[in-house]
């Protein structure tokens, strides 16, 4: 999901009073909440697709939602002890405890390869045993409804906070909301697949704004796709093993590819696109074109 969302989630966490445990709980949960998409500094150094392969991954797996809450309490925690030498630590905040506040990092790590498996981009939550990619197929990347259930839900725990009445409640209330939300939605995905009984993979991706809507994306033959009854394949599938020993910007778009489908450029040379992800206008870092392959006509 963006991180508007999963610094929101952070935050509900903390309002229903998961921030009384320990000072600086509150940041330890926020920043948790968005620590794995660290490996987004990989634009740094990677080009064209290469980062479709990259990004969750590594920062997502196991290990990972270990060890990176493990150094964010430990920079927390020095934070605390620094602003404590200077003189400068606010005198309303709790004692800091490193136990529970590696406790609320991770908690707050935890909840963001949960948030990131709902929607069709994927994630390897087993990286580094496993690369295996997983879809929950339940929320689009940006779903302004579950924005504006966190954003209300934290305003309204936080303005009653401030009036010195019980404000966690709000905050429980909302968590629930927000899991039956994702759960109608999940359902709703389900029952779109099931819709479809041609047998071949069928993928309900969310739509943008529209919640309750999914885009219905069905494999009819290797290489070519039907997305929403409009057919997209121009050319069969080349075998691209050799290929892709060679040609790192095909080698990733291939292991990232959940719907890949190959269409005919003006040169007549194959483009490589997603079905997921199918706009040859506004989605270029989402395709890879391959000028050395002649685009054979399918039978």
């Amino acid at each position: 999901m963006d991180n508007l969302t999963h610094s929101l989630v952070g935050a509900i966490m903390g309002q229903s009073g998961l921030k009384r445990t320990t000072g600086l709980a509150m940041p330890a949960l926020i920043i948790g909440a968005n620590l794995p998409d660290v490996d987004a500094a990989c634009f740094f150094w990677l080009e064209g697709t290469e980062h479709l392969a990259f990004r969750r991954g590594i920062t997502h797996g196991p290990p990972a939602l270990v060890l990176l809450p493990l150094i964010l309490a430990g920079l927390l925690w020095a934070f605390d002890r620094w602003q404590t030498r200077r003189g400068t630590r606010p005198e309303g905040r709790l004692p800091v405890r490193f136990g529970w506040l590696f406790a609320m990092a991770f908690i707050g790590c935890l909840s963001h390869p949960f948030f990131d498996w709902l929607n069709v981009y994927g994630i390897r939550l087993l990286e580094p045993f496993s690369s295996q990619w997983f879809y929950g197929d339940t929320l689009f990347i940006i779903d302004v409804w579950l924005w504006a259930l966190l954003i209300g839900t934290v305003w309204w725990s936080r303005r009653r906070e401030k009036a010195g009445t019980e404000w966690m409640r709000p905050a429980r209330v909302g968590i629930a909301v927000g899991l039956v939300y994702i759960g109608v939605n999940a359902a709703i995905s389900v029952f779109s697949s099931s819709f479809i009984s041609s047998g071949n993979p069928t993928i309900a991706s969310p739509a943008p704004l529209l919640s309750w809507r999914r885009e219905t994306i069905v494999m009819l033959y290797e290489g070519s796709w039907s997305i929403e009854g409009k057919v997209v394949g121009d050319c069969p599938l080349p075998d691209f093993t050799e290929a892709r020993r060679t040609n790192s910007q095909l080698d990733a778009f291939l292991f990232w590819s959940r719907a890949p489908f190959a269409t005919r450029a003006e040169d007549g040379s194959v483009i490589l696109y997603d079905a997921r992800f199918y706009d040859p206008r506004a989605r270029a870092r989402f395709s890879v074109a391959l000028p050395d392959v002649r685009c054979e006509p399918l039978r």
